[in-house]
């Protein structure tokens, strides 16, 4: 079997080269959305790679001026692979529109990308661009030392990012177990971390902690506010103040979201997770009655947990989140009464506690089942709560002997 990693690696480019990558990532995305355009052009969508690059190769190049022939293939794959993401969803049942690439990024190969030991070549709009790494004083125990130094990982490929104000390099690294290896155990013993989103409660985990609303929520309000008073006035200097205010309250968010998702992973990452499930982020609008603001912060803390936890070699997961609200983690009973606003009361076998809370368990005990029916060897025991380890058939192994006080969450002689 294949044990896979993901590197994540600052990148040091200079003022010439970063202009070349935002250009190439324009370029990609272009290519991307193009390809997904033409497959939903007939009455059917078209997943096929093949079919999808006979019809839209040789437009792109031209229309391109020669964009790099394995970014344009990168670009089809991506879009094909949207495609049949899409497709899928329609199959069972679910809503899904056309994908649209806005995501900064690009994808590399060994065609497109030379990795070396301190830098890497990338291939550009116009040649090659070298980006140095920019790696810590002192490698040992990182992903760094364990993966993309080591002689027995394989660099396969990486995806390029431009975050913050930052270029990113998510490099992908493999190599060959065999199936009755320690690798495997370990991953075998790994937990889940589930993680409830909403408006009240930024973020609330499987193990009690929970992120209050009412920073983002105030601040949001504010800055609503003050941007419905400026439109009333119809100024240029209106519309310049709006862009100052909107660049003020994104900053403020951001700071806000990174800090969550910092303590999110610390939080993981103390409980000894290697996963960290979120409900499918489609539709989260409608599921919590969130405004604008609060599915951006949403998808926004997503991402910011998802590239931060590849340092720390933990997946991060999304889940249909249908019924995860209104069915008691205790038991299994669903039902639309057991939810009444923050409370969550069985009507089956009586347990209660915080809504949020229940629904973050709920996460992570379906993607526990995910992975457990599609027979992934591999896959994680146990879903972390604050006292210990509860399996997909409900059984509990408690942690530790005595659950946190700092977080909110039953104690193992109520809940098991």
């Amino acid at each position: 079997m294949e044990r896979r990693r993901t590197v994540r690696v600052v990148l040091d480019v200079d003022s010439e080269a970063a202009a070349l990558l935002e250009d190439t990532v324009e370029t990609f995305l272009w290519s991307a959305q193009y390809v997904v355009d033409h497959a939903f052009e007939g009455e059917y969508v078209t997943t096929s790679k093949m079919t999808l690059d006979d019809g839209t190769y040789d437009d792109v190049r031209e229309q391109t001026d020669g964009f790099n022939g394995g970014l344009v293939q990168a670009a089809r794959n991506k879009a094909a692979e949207a495609c049949r993401s899409v497709v899928a969803r329609w199959k069972q049942g679910k809503e899904a529109s056309k994908p649209e690439f806005t995501s900064p990024h690009v994808v590399y190969d060994h065609r497109t990308a030379t990795f070396h030991d301190e830098y890497v070549t990338l291939a550009t709009t116009e040649g090659r661009v070298r980006a140095d790494y920019v790696l810590p004083d002192d490698a040992r125990g990182t992903p760094h030392e364990e993966y993309l130094f080591a002689d027995d990982y394989e660099t396969t490929g990486a995806e390029l990012h431009r975050q913050d104000g930052d270029w990113t390099l998510h490099i992908h690294c493999k190599r060959d177990v065999e199936s009755n290896t320690s690798d495997q155990a370990a991953t075998e013993n790994g937990t889940v971390l589930g993680v409830d989103l909403g408006v009240d409660n930024i973020a609330v985990t499987s193990t009690g902690r929970f992120w209050t609303g009412d920073e983002y929520n105030h601040w949001h309000s504010e800055y609503e506010k003050r941007r419905s008073d400026l439109q009333q006035c119809g100024t240029r200097w209106a519309h310049e103040a709006i862009e100052a205010v909107s660049r003020t309250a994104s900053g403020r968010f951001k700071t806000l979201l990174h800090r969550i998702a910092n303590e999110l992973l610390a939080e993981a990452r103390e409980t000894g997770c290697t996963v960290i499930a979120f409900e499918d982020l489609t539709g989260i609008r409608e599921r919590t009655n969130a405004s604008w603001g609060h599915k951006w912060a949403f998808k926004r803390l997503y991402e910011y947990v998802e590239y931060k936890a590849i340092i720390h070699g933990i997946a991060v997961e999304q889940v249909d989140p249908a019924e995860t609200s209104q069915r008691c983690s205790h038991c299994g009973f669903t039902d639309p009464t057991n939810r009444d606003g923050e409370t969550f009361a069985c009507g089956k076998c009586g347990y209660e506690n915080h809504a949020d809370y229940n629904a973050a368990k709920n996460i992570g005990l379906r993607y526990l089942r995910c992975t457990q029916t599609g027979g992934d060897g591999g896959a994680p025991l146990g879903v972390r709560l604050n006292s210990g380890m509860v399996t997909v058939n409900g059984g509990y192994s408690p942690g530790s002997p005595e659950a946190r006080t700092e977080v909110h969450a039953e104690i193992p002689e109520r809940d098991w």
